[in-house]
């Protein structure tokens, strides 16, 4: 275990630093932004290491929706933060019409271009966390479904590529996001 733990430790502190992040996530607290920036600095090593090179695009988006839900988040309406929401039918419409392309894209690129060997899951996954991560900045209720999607299949994905840390990781996000769900619908229903 300790051998295993020094050569994986840049794994092993940024799933730690997810399961931190996503209790903030939950509570809806601001915090979770500036600690998701750090877990995404980390993973971006850890996955140029397992050639998961869709994931990698996804910690660069992440990024930016971190930046953006950070702003979001804290920004107030009429000196009031804004609350959970659910998201419109033409939001849902147009993530829709997105994700094909964007997926079949990325895909078809990751084949052509890298040597990863897993480019139709790993983009599949990717551009379904693009959608969750962008309802997440929005404070969007329907961003939990999503991730307990993404999170639940994406166990078979790290198992297949060796990173255990990140299974366990993925194992509580899995939990958390059903936690998350119902919480967020407890704001939802106590702010209607």
């Amino acid at each position: 275990m300790y051998q295993w733990f020094i050569d994986n430790y840049v794994e092993a502190i940024a799933a730690l630093t997810g399961i931190i992040a996503i209790f903030f996530q939950i509570k809806v607290n601001s915090w979770y932004w500036p600690i998701s920036i750090l877990n995404v600095l980390l993973y971006i090593f850890v996955f140029f290491r397992a050639r998961l090179y869709a994931e990698i695009s996804l910690q660069f988006y992440y990024l930016i929706m971190s930046i953006y839900g950070w702003f979001f988040w804290t920004k107030k309406k009429n000196n009031i933060k804004i609350a959970v929401s659910k998201t419109f039918k033409i939001e849902w419409l147009i993530l829709s019409i997105l994700f094909l392309p964007v997926w079949l894209s990325m895909a078809i690129l990751l084949k052509n271009y890298s040597n990863t060997d897993v480019p139709f899951i790993d983009s599949f996954l990717t551009t379904l966390s693009f959608v969750a991560t962008y309802l997440l900045a929005r404070k969007k209720l329907e961003n939990w479904l999503i991730w307990i999607f993404v999170d639940f299949s994406s166990i078979g994905l790290y198992y297949y590529k060796h990173l255990y840390a990140t299974i366990v990781l993925f194992a509580i996000l899995t939990i958390l996001a059903f936690v998350g769900y119902f919480e967020w619908r407890k704001q939802l229903n106590a702010s209607v």
